[in-house]
């Protein structure tokens, strides 16, 4: 495994990071959900990243990495890094949603209680909110760190002008914002085109890519333009909606460069994302535990490309 550094931070966190957004919910095996925390902390990926709402049902994600954490990882603590989140809708009423200093508060103090631990390394707001006031959100975080419930803050699903003047105000208050976690993919480019990737490196805030593989979109189950029945895209709506004629046949293209050099698709996929160094770390969910060696073994295949392979990658998707 290698690190880098977040942003201007003198934090390092893995090339690959594991999330735990559906795969551990309360209908998830326990001992398929402990050999992969297992497996990948002995494989050197140190950063787990969570949220209130991750599951299903919201907290049960936290609630089980919790009690297999104290079981596995607890004279590991120093050596970890775990991340929470707050700003979906996560209970009832009022306040169990977005970003009021009453919200990110109580979510963060129940994170805490599931985890079993002091404070989170890396705490994020997990979207801006368009009603309450940005210098709220920022207040919250500064007494979130100052109160020592977390060591970082960071932001997610921010574009470039939220993250700037969240930065900035964050900035006046003698802090820095350690990442932005945002969805990048080979498909889906937005932060390219919002110049979020370019902008983010230029505030010193570290970029973590979340969904690298497009929800399963980016491997060889759908090349046929069949959905398995165990799949996301069964699922999932949306992944159902993408899988039109014209996205099946650029994974077919896709396909026959990854097999020219040496890689499936998924591997090819995560090795594009790492040979952007504005990258800071890719975050991988897994299922089972052979998927996620599966994305482990990626990190040994080749993330050089040449200029024409980079642009055949864009010609498939049309993102010419």
């Amino acid at each position: 495994m290698e690190y880098r550094k977040a942003g201007k931070s003198g934090l390092f966190l893995p090339e690959l990071s594991l999330g735990m957004w559906q795969n551990f919910g309360k209908d998830a095996d326990d001992i398929e959900c402990r050999n992969i925390i297992k497996t990948a902390f002995d494989n050197g990926i140190t950063y787990f990243d969570l949220a209130d709402n991750y599951g299903p049902p919201a907290w049960s994600a936290e609630e089980r990495f919790g009690k297999i954490a104290r079981d596995l990882l607890t004279r590991h603590r120093d050596e970890i890094v775990i991340a929470t989140k707050a700003g979906y809708d996560c209970w009832d009423g009022p306040y169990g949603n977005w970003g009021s200093k009453k919200h990110l508060i109580a979510s963060l103090d129940k994170s805490l209680k599931l985890f079993g631990i002091e404070y989170v390394d890396i705490f994020y707001h997990h979207r801006p909110d368009p009603e309450t006031p940005m210098e709220e959100t920022a207040e919250a975080l500064e007494t979130i760190v100052r109160s020592g419930k977390a060591l970082y803050i960071a932001i997610s699903n921010y574009n470039f002008d939220e993250a700037r003047k969240m930065a900035m105000i964050m900035k006046r208050k003698g802090f820095h914002i350690l990442v932005d976690q945002v969805r990048y993919n080979i498909i889906d480019r937005h932060i390219e085109r919002d110049n979020l990737l370019k902008g983010l490196g230029e505030l010193g805030i570290g970029c973590v890519a979340f969904s690298p593989l497009n929800q399963g979109i980016l491997t060889e189950k759908y090349i046929s333009g069949n959905i398995p029945h165990d799949s996301r895209g069964m699922r999932s709506d949306r992944v159902r909606k993408e899988l039109t004629s014209g996205l099946i046949n650029g994974l077919t293209k896709l396909d026959g460069l990854a097999k020219g050099r040496g890689q499936t698709i998924s591997e090819l996929a995560i090795a594009w994302l790492l040979s952007h160094g504005e990258v800071t770390s890719v975050l991988i969910g897994a299922r089972t535990e052979a998927q996620l060696m599966s994305n482990i073994i990626a990190l040994g295949k080749s993330r050089e490309f040449l200029e024409s392979e980079l642009n055949f990658i864009d010609e498939c998707f049309n993102r010419k």
